[in-house]
């Protein structure tokens, strides 16, 4: 594999984590999931977004922070993630008011200097009306009021960000249907393109 560290990256449902699970089994690669189930603020930002927005965002942005500096510590020789530590800045773009946002960013530059970058990004982009029926049939209880309406507008914030971007690679996957991730039938196909040379910035692929 040519590349050392891949992060997986796209709106919420759009499977990440069954792409990055596959990716590492396959490569025999570290695989880095995002823990978030366990954050406080998650279920009272769903209810209360413009209550809990800031707090939300801080604290996933410190978690982020904190799992992706200790794994990217051990000696592994691939690593998948399930999750790029610049979603922190894509949500928060999305979520904070604009005096929130410069409190966050200060936060944001300092850390994320820190960490290294992936070798290459890969961005699910699917239609956005299967993102919900997606979040709706894995039964997370706290995202089941999530409205379409929050997901574009975080659709907007990851390609609006992605496009400004030229440090890293990005391979975006433009999926006419999420059924691609979710049976994986034609891996070969994506084991090809991870095969690839890909410039700085957005390189779309229709799957």
């Amino acid at each position: 594999m040519k590349y050392k560290f891949i992060a997986i990256e796209g709106n919420i449902g759009a499977g990440k984590t069954t792409l990055a699970s596959k990716l590492a089994s396959s490569y025999n690669a570290n695989l880095i999931l995002e823990e978030f189930e366990q954050n406080p603020f998650l279920p009272k930002f769903y209810k209360e977004p413009e209550k809990f927005a800031l707090a939300l965002e801080l604290s996933f942005l410190a978690e982020r922070f904190h799992q992706l500096n200790e794994e990217l510590k051990k000696g592994a020789a691939l690593r998948v993630s399930d999750y790029y530590f610049n979603k922190s800045f894509v949500f928060a773009k999305a979520n904070l008011k604009t005096d929130e946002m410069n409190v966050f960013k200060k936060m944001f530059d300092i850390l994320e200097q820190q960490l290294p970058k992936p070798d290459l990004l890969i961005f699910l982009n699917p239609l956005t009306g299967k993102l919900k029926e997606n979040i709706e049939s894995r039964g997370r209880e706290y995202e089941q009021n999530i409205e379409m309406d929050y997901l574009h507008r975080i659709q907007i914030s990851y390609v609006h960000y992605l496009e400004k971007q030229n440090e890293l690679p990005v391979l975006m996957l433009e999926m006419q249907s999420t059924k691609y991730i979710n049976s994986l039938d034609d891996f070969s196909f994506l084991d090809r393109l991870l095969q690839g040379n890909y410039k700085k910035g957005i390189n779309k692929v229709t799957v």
